[in-house]
This record gives C-alpha cells, sequence and structure tokens, in this order.
C-alpha cells in the first residue's frame, strides 16, 4: 500500500519538475518546439490522471477483498483507515494535477502574448511602404530616422553637421527612396556654407539622376543661383532655361523666368 502512495506522488513530483524549467524558457523555444512541449505536459497529465484513476479502482478492490477474507474486527478496521489515507493521498495528487493543469494554461497565455508582441515588434523592424516623389518605395525605419536627423540638422542651421550627415546617409543608402532629397539637400548644406563649388555637383546629381523628382526644379534653381554666385552667367542662363524648358509648371519656373529676364 505505502508502495502504491509512493510510486503515485513520485509520477507527480516528475511531472512538476519536467514543467518547472519548461514555463521558465517557453519564450526561447521556436514555436513548433513550444507547441510539442505543451502537447507533452497534457500527455503527462492526462497519464497521470489514467493511473490515478486505475490505482484509485485496484487498490480500493484489492482492500476490499482483504476485509471479506478477515473475521478480525481490529484488521478490518485497519485496512478502512488504509483506504481512507488512500483516499486522502489520491486527492492530494488530483490537486496537484490541477495546479499543473493552471500551468499549463499559463504557459499557453504567456507563448500566446510571446508571439504576439514578437509579431509586432517585427513588424515595426520591417521596410515600410512609403510614396517618395510620386512613387511607392520600401523604406526601412533605420533608414528614415537617419535621413530625418540630417534633415533636423539641416533646419537647425548645423551646417557642417548636417553635412556629415547626409554624406553618411547616402553613402549607407545608395539606392534609397530619399536619395534624391538627400543629394539636394546636401547641395542646400554646401550652398548654406557659401561652398558653390561642392554644391553645384549636388544639384546636378539631382537634375541628371533623378529628373523625375520632385525637388529637381529646385536643384535647377538653386545651382544657377551657385553659378551666379561664381560669376557663371553663361551657366546660370543655361540652368534657368533648362528649368523652364523642363519644369514649365513649378513654382522654380516662376521664378527662374524672373532671374532670366534680371540676366539679359
Amino acid at each position: 500500500m505505502k508502495s502504491l502512495i509512493k510510486s503515485a506522488c513520485a509520477a507527480t513530483v516528475v511531472a512538476l519538475f519536467t514543467f518547472a524549467p519548461m514555463h521558465a524558457q517557453a519564450a526561447l523555444f521556436e514555436d513548433d518546439d513550444a507547441r510539442r512541449e505543451i502537447l507533452k505536459l497534457r500527455k503527462q497529465v492526462e497519464e497521470i490522471n489514467t493511473r490515478i484513476d486505475s490505482r484509485i479502482a485496484n487498490s480500493i478492490e484489492s482492500i476490499n477483498a482483504r476485509i471479506e477474507n478477515k473475521a478480525d474486527k481490529t484488521s478490518s478496521l485497519n485496512l478502512t483507515g488504509e483506504i481512507e489515507k488512500l483516499r486522502d493521498e489520491i486527492a492530494a495528487l488530483r490537486g496537484q494535477v490541477e495546479i499543473i493543469n493552471n500551468e499549463l494554461s499559463n504557459a499557453q497565455r504567456r507563448q500566446k502574448d510571446f508571439y504576439t508582441d514578437l509579431d509586432q515588434r517585427l513588424r515595426k523592424l520591417e521596410p515600410q511602404v512609403m510614396t517618395i516623389d510620386g512613387k511607392e518605395v520600401n523604406v526601412e525605419q533605420t533608414e528614415q530616422k537617419t535621413f530625418d536627423a540630417a534633415l533636423a540638422l539641416f533646419k537647425s542651421g548645423s551646417y557642417p553637421a548636417a553635412d556629415q550627415a547626409f554624406n553618411s546617409f547616402l553613402q549607407r543608402y545608395p539606392e534609397s527612396g530619399y536619395a534624391a532629397q538627400a543629394h539636394y539637400w546636401l547641395g542646400n548644406t554646401y550652398f548654406a556654407q557659401r561652398d558653390c563649388t561642392k554644391a553645384i555637383p549636388a544639384y546636378q546629381i539631382v537634375v541628371t539622376r533623378f529628373p523625375l523628382s520632385q525637388k529637381a526644379a529646385d536643384a535647377l534653381l538653386n545651382m544657377a543661383s551657385c553659378q551666379l554666385e561664381l560669376k557663371d552667367k553663361i551657366g546660370a542662363r543655361d540652368s534657368l532655361d533648362a528649368l523652364i524648358k523642363k519644369y514649365p509648371a513649378s513654382t522654380a519656373a516662376t521664378m527662374g523666368k524672373e532671374r532670366l529676364a534680371e540676366l539679359k
């Protein structure tokens, strides 16, 4: 009888120790591994319940047989006491199984919460589809932040820092959807520092490589201003003529016409 109770208790203890490290590490499992671990726990609980039911039936049947074969009342009372003790032990085992079931439910909930949170985090890191210069492009989160940080430096008047930031951005993301704007604002950082020899090539890249960019017209206008700064009136006229011809409906073209008239 004692060995029976010890065996049942041992089975429950094994189940508890099997579960303890599992729920502490559930967040580290791959999705399939976690599901397999949960199914394994469920199977263990079912096996414990089956063993308990079987042992209750067998033990009670055995004890009853012994009672029937013994005429001694003292022995009968002892056996009855053992039955009650067995029932108490079985009740305790069922309580432990209930604890395992509760822990299993908590593990499943934590697993669900973990993968929901992981999915949300991954979505934030995935490239976002954005419309830039009339085109839909994929933009990484760090790419967006790097560009915005460089532009913020320019707008704050930190032109040398903005110069470095835009150059760094273009080295890191040469094919970015923001490339045209990055070259344009890089030209502006040079222009703001009165360095037209560097500003003009930056504007020229916008005009030649990104003629459909919304910044192309402004790049031509600013390039003409730089050329005038360098006393290159012929170059300035050519830039203004190209501006008016290529982008006649733009605001920059309207301003270009006024400047062209002043040059004649």
